[in-house]
Parts: structure tokens; sequence; C-alpha cells
């Protein structure tokens, strides 16, 4: 019992972490900055890291921590790769603020070439010290949704609207930058290119490359925290702070799919341990899936109803198995998963929800296995039963003394019409508690 705990532990460790081999394996051959790096004299050192996809509570952590590697490093620049096409509200604050309060200069550099900073984008960019992108990226469509990701209407919707459009006027004039275009971004959605940008001091420089970057960050004057500062990056070191093995799992198991993955492969596991109590593998992974999914849900705006039709799903896929539907309720259940499945995250932004390729493909394959499933549980019930009592008639037996005959590794109590001796062949009939009716198998 105790070695299929520890086979069952182990597999899921390898399934929850077998996407993040791959990602561990193409991660910049850059020194990792769990040792302080070795500066030459006359050198500044200047760390880099690359934000891409959606922003979440995993995002503002691994800024935060950025910024204060490169402060206790006594780093010169922290330069944020972004491309973002969004993401939540109360991360996007966060990272905002850590920026805003950073004792290290921060430039974000909207890159490589195609790059986006959208939405959450716009305001962590409108944060930074510096203000780059790089030739063919674009920035803007800031309107902000609710904090489930719904849109906003009437009241709330013009009180959410112009604090945001506050927030990012407070930062345009601290910087220097266009407040007029970031409010703009924020009430209409606007979008610019990034000459477009340059030119309306949106941004300070567009930079082919990193290297160019610095080129033109070098001499330039910033206002911080204990006065103001001249950037020195004549000569620098460069190192790259990439995200750590637990904010690689952790930024996996928020993905909306992930999530769903999760909740679902967690109720499989739990209703099979329910219906073969014992067998420990299924409900070992349920109950690890499902807890990971619930932390999951925790950085997600999800949607009740949603939730509510995948475990609805669930529930009439179990139901299929007691009840005798012809297949209505498993294609109920069916039915619900896919529609639960668009419901689940609470978001009008296409990068925070659940894609639909995705859904589609997943619905599919998990109909399936859950259809495989019900199909051997009602096969085995129309078994014959193997064991107890009611499984005895039928079966063969020795005789082996007078009244006690010999079937399935026991001596059981055995009466029959007919004179008995040993070594005769019987047929049970049927069984009176512990006492075997029998007949010899040659009787007429």
């Amino acid at each position: 019992m105790r070695l299929k705990m520890i086979f069952a532990l182990v597999g899921v460790a390898l399934l929850i972490c077998a996407p993040l081999i791959q990602a561990d394996t193409t991660t910049s051959t850059t020194d990792s900055v769990d040792q302080p790096p070795v500066r030459q004299i006359g050198r500044t050192l200047v760390y880099t890291m690359s934000i891409e996809g959606a922003i979440g509570a995993v995002t503002a952590e691994r800024i935060s921590e950025a910024i204060e590697i490169a402060e206790d490093e006594d780093a010169e620049l922290l330069i944020i790769f972004l491309d973002t096409p969004g993401g939540f509200t109360n991360s996007t604050w966060e990272i905002s603020k850590s920026i805003l309060n950073s004792h290290v200069p921060v430039c974000v550099y909207i890159a490589p070439l195609g790059a986006t900073a959208g939405s959450a984008g716009v305001y962590i960019t409108y944060s930074a010290h510096f203000a780059a992108m790089a030739p063919t990226a674009n920035i803007g469509a800031a309107h902000p949704v609710g904090g489930g990701g719904e849109e906003i209407d009437s009241v709330m919707n013009e009180k959410i609207t112009n604090d945001a459009a506050a927030k990012i006027r407070a930062t345009a004039e601290k910087w220097g930058r266009n407040g007029e275009w970031a409010e703009r971004a924020v009430r209409e959605s606007v979008s610019i290119t990034a000459s477009e940008a340059l030119d309306s001091n949106v941004v300070e420089i567009i930079a082919a490359d990193i290297d160019d970057l610095i080129d033109q960050l070098d001499g330039r004057k910033i206002g911080m925290p204990y006065g103001e500062k001249t950037m020195s990056l004549a000569r620098v070191d460069i190192e790259e702070i990439d995200p750590s093995f637990a904010q690689l799992v952790l930024q996996i198991i928020t993905s909306p799919e992930i999530v769903l993955l999760l909740f679902s492969i967690g109720g499989l596991g739990i209703t099979l341990e329910l219906y073969n109590p014992g067998s420990i593998f299924p409900g070992v992974v349920g109950a690890i899936s499902l807890i990971l999914a619930f932390y999951g849900m925790q950085t997600l705006p999800i949607n009740v109803a949603g939730l509510a039709l995948i475990v609805l799903a669930i529930a009439l896929w179990i139901a299929e198995i007691k009840v005798i539907s012809h297949g209505v309720l498993f294609v109920g259940g069916l039915v619900s998963f896919f529609f639960g499945g668009l419901m689940l995250v609470d978001s009008v932004d296409p990068a925070l929800q659940i894609s639909l390729s995705f859904l589609i493909w997943f619905t599919v394959v998990f109909a399936a296995v859950f259809g495989l499933i019900i199909w051997l549980v009602i096969r085995a019930h129309r078994r014959m039963v193997a064991i107890g009592d009611e499984g005895m008639p039928g079966k063969i037996a020795e005789v082996r003394t007078k009244g006690q005959v010999y079937v399935d590794g026991a001596l059981w109590k055995a009466e029959c019409d007919e004179e008995l001796v040993k070594g005769d062949k019987v047929e049970i009939v049927s069984v009176d508690k512990l006492l075997l009716n029998v007949k010899k198998i040659n009787s007429k």
C-alpha cells in the first residue's frame, strides 16, 4: 500500500513537472543570479529580464524580486523586455508600485520586433524610469475591465476608468511623458506604433537591440528617490534574471487551460477512488490536482456559473454509470463541460480566457477517457459475480472427506443427495450460510 502511494506521488510530480523540462533547457545560458556576478573594475552591472504573455501574480512577484536583486547588487540599471497583450488589474498596480519605488533605474523595453504592450503593458511602461520600443512594436488599448474581467457599466465604469486615468496621468507627469495620449489610451483604447510613440513623447527611445538601447541610455539623467542620477553605461556587464523553477511551476498552474485540466483530472481521480476504494493512485492524483487547481483559481477571475457547469458535467457522467439513460446524461455532461470551460474565466481579454481550440480538443479527449471508464464500469457490473456467496454457485469442487469439499483454497461443509467419496468432482448448486449444496458432476 505504501509503495503504491510513493509511486502515485512520483507520477503526479512527473505529470506536473514534465512541461517544465523543455522550458528549463531553453532558458538563457547567462550565469544564474544565485551567485553574485563577478564584475570587472570600471564596469557597471545591468540586469535584464523577459516578461511575455498575460500579466498575473507570478509576473508581479518576478519583477519585485528582480528589483530587489538589482538593488542588493548595486546594479546600474534593470531592463525589462516586455511583450504582453494585457493582464489583471491588481497585479498591474503592484508592478507599477514596485517600479516607481525602485532605487535602481528601470527601463521597460517593448521588444522584440513585433512585440505589444497592450492594456496592462501601457501602465507598466509608463511607470518605468525609461521607456523604449523596438522599431515594429506597438503600445496602447489600456481601457480597464472589472476585477473579474467583466465589462463595467454605468457609474462603476466611470469610477474605475477615472481612477485608471488618474494613475497613468500621475506617472506620466513624474517622468515627463505624454499624459494626454495616456488618458486617451485608457478612455478610448487607442494604440500607436513605435515611431508614433516616439514622436508623441510616449517613449523616449526606439532601439534595434539591447546594445543600441544601452548606447542611447548612456549619459541620460533621471530623478531617483536619493537625487538625480546620470546613467553610466559605457562599459557594462549584462546579467539575465531567469525565472526560478518555482515561478515556472506557478506560472504554468495559474494559466486558465492548466487550471481547467487540473480541476478535471482532480474530479475524475476522486470519482474513481470513490467507486474503487483502496486503489490509492486515482485518489492521490485527484487530491493533488484539485489543490493545485484551487491555488490557480485564486489568481484568476473565476466565473462561479462556469465552475458549476463543469461540476455538473462530472456529476452527469458519474450518474451515467448508475442510470440507464441511453447516453442522454453523457451528452448532457459533454455540453455542460464545454460551456463551463467557455465561462470558467470571467474576462473579456482573449489573452486571459481559455482558448477555443484547446477547449474543443480537451473536451473531446476528456469525454473519450470518461466514456471509456463508464463503459468499463458498466461491463464489470454485468459480469457474473466471482466472489462471495453469490459467486459460489456453478463452481467445481473436489470431495476431500465425508461431508467436506475443497474449493477456492478452502474446505467447506457440503451436503448432497447422493453418496460422495474422496476424489469426486461436484458442482456447487447453492449456499446456505456456510453449507454448500452440491451435486455430483456425473449424476443424471
